[in-house]
């Protein structure tokens, strides 16, 4: 799977929960992401700091373009990050193993990484890079 073929699954399954997503569909998703806030971070130092009289690139100011993008991807980036807990046999309620402080996000970035579980409760694996069932 592409990276462009990725982040138009997670977006046209922007709040589906149930099915799978492969590793290739959530890591592309994720480097999306991170390229995102890193563009629209430069954005609002560049842009939006010297409007509110903030100097760019000085660490404080507004973020409204960042905070637009966030609130964006936030439901897609739970969903495919449920849809990957599913494509290794996990329980989506997995998620929540980022609430435990310094530990929580190791553990299921530990999940993330593991390879697809073979046909499981949640579906057969996606074939064609769209991880929900049909």
């Amino acid at each position: 799977m592409s990276f462009a073929e990725a982040v138009r699954s997670v977006f046209e399954n922007y709040a589906t929960f149930r099915g799978r997503a492969p590793r290739s569909e959530f890591w592309w998703f994720a480097l999306f992401t991170l390229a995102g806030n890193l563009v629209f971070g430069i954005l609002d130092s560049v842009l939006v700091g010297p409007v509110m009289g903030v100097a760019p690139f000085s660490g404080e100011g507004y973020q409204p373009l960042g905070s637009i993008f966030s609130l964006a991807i936030f439901i897609p980036s739970l969903a495919v990050s449920v849809r990957r807990l599913h494509d290794t046999g996990r329980s989506g309620w997995w998620f929540l193993i980022n609430l435990v402080p310094l530990f929580g996000w190791l553990v299921f970035i530990y999940f993330a990484v593991q390879p697809s579980d073979a046909t499981n409760r949640h579906g057969p694996p996606p074939l064609t890079g769209h991880a929900v069932l049909r």
